[in-house]
């Protein structure tokens, strides 16, 4: 069993930055892959990222590509993602999720219903 807590959401000016946190308890957590999800108020949860269990693999969405990092601390158990050049569309709800397997394949990270453990996510607001 993980669980995952997000923390770091906040409210930021179109082009500053925010870092999300996502910690986790359980010992086994560095071997999940670990997603970024967002959901828009009227919209469907999208992908926005993930990494693998080691960090070696990241995906991330199109419209986050060159703007925002996904990076992992096993020793820590905590996921990041760091958020530079923000934007009005970036406003949502982030959650993180974690993906009992090991494997890596982008086109299933980028699936919601591939995860098996979510957070209760973290308000995210950027004013125009």
């Amino acid at each position: 069993q993980v669980q995952l807590v997000e923390s770091g959401g906040g409210l930021k000016q179109a082009g500053g930055s925010l870092r999300l946190s996502c910690a986790a308890s359980g010992r086994t957590f560095s071997s999940y892959a670990v997603g970024w999800f967002r959901q828009a108020p009227g919209k469907e949860r999208e992908f926005v990222a993930a990494i693998s269990w080691s960090g070696g693999n990241t995906h991330y969405a199109d419209s986050v590509k060159g703007r925002f990092t996904i990076s992992r601390d096993n020793a820590k158990n905590t996921v990041y993602l760091q958020m530079n050049s923000l934007k009005p569309e970036d406003t949502a709800v982030y959650y993180c999720a974690a993906r009992r397997s090991t494997s890596w394949y982008v086109e299933v990270v980028e699936v919601s219903d591939e995860y098996d453990y979510w957070g209760q996510g973290t308000q995210v607001t950027v004013s125009s």
